[in-house]
């Protein structure tokens, strides 16, 4: 388990690393006068939809591949393995930014945190926040020999409170488009972000992760103990 952890972490740093330098050299690119400012969109006047449905595809494909590699014992493992990865990776690539060009620069300093299917926008500690959750939860998962399975029902828990968090992560994009189209889009400079609907999908996802460690630990402490638990044990046998 250890090694896992240890080879998974290596991978996500170094591709945190490699994705990070690619930014780095689009900065340099498209705002050659300031590269720490981003705002207004400047880069959607030369924007590929198929190139960049590939390249954010390509990404997942990747991550997904070597979580299924570490992990084949469970669905839930093989989950957790997928977070842990997509988690570290995601907290990593703002350390690199951060150690290669200083930016960002504030921690409620806004970003582009993804293109598909419109663009997501919102500070860069949000997706962070989530990329810690996944992280916590990824390695504990992966560490403990206990049986941890996501039920249907926390599963449907954590894909509700991921879908608030999406909307927030879309809203500011989505109205300026309905507004003003593409054009509109590559002049915006946001504003406000819905926290409080972002705060209340973080809190629900993450109670739907959490939800199989707190019933399994509600089980061993309802469990019989000691020698009280084989006379019960015995007696529910001879029954």
């Amino acid at each position: 388990m250890n090694r896992n952890l240890l080879m998974l972490s290596l991978y996500a740093v170094a591709m945190a690393l490699l994705e990070a330098v690619v930014v780095v050299y689009l900065r340099q690119l498209h705002y050659a006068d300031n590269p720490l400012e981003i705002f207004p969109l400047k880069f959607l006047d030369s924007y590929d939809t198929a190139v960049e449905l590939s390249r954010e595809a390509a990404t997942v494909a990747m991550i997904l591949a070597v979580a299924l590699l570490a992990e084949r014992t469970s669905r839930t493992r093989m989950f957790a393995a997928f977070v842990f990865v997509f988690g570290l990776w995601d907290i990593f690539y703002y350390v690199c930014l951060k150690v290669l060009m200083d930016w960002p620069q504030s921690w409620w300093e806004w970003d582009v945190l993804f293109l598909i299917p419109t663009v997501w926008l919102g500070p860069w500690i949000s997706p962070v926040l989530i990329a810690l959750m996944f992280t916590t939860w990824g390695a504990a998962t992966l560490s403990t020999h206990r049986a941890i399975a996501l039920t249907p029902g926390a599963l449907l828990v954590f894909v509700f409170g991921a879908s608030l968090s999406l909307a927030a992560f879309l809203q500011p994009a989505l109205e300026v488009l309905r507004k003003g189209g593409m054009a509109a889009l590559s002049r915006y400079t946001p504003g406000e972000f819905w926290w409080w609907l972002f705060l209340c999908g973080l809190s629900i996802m993450s109670a739907g992760l959490w939800a199989p460690f707190r019933a399994e630990a509600n089980g061993r402490q309802t469990a019989p103990t000691g020698d009280g638990g084989l006379k019960e044990h015995v007696r529910k046998a001879a029954g």
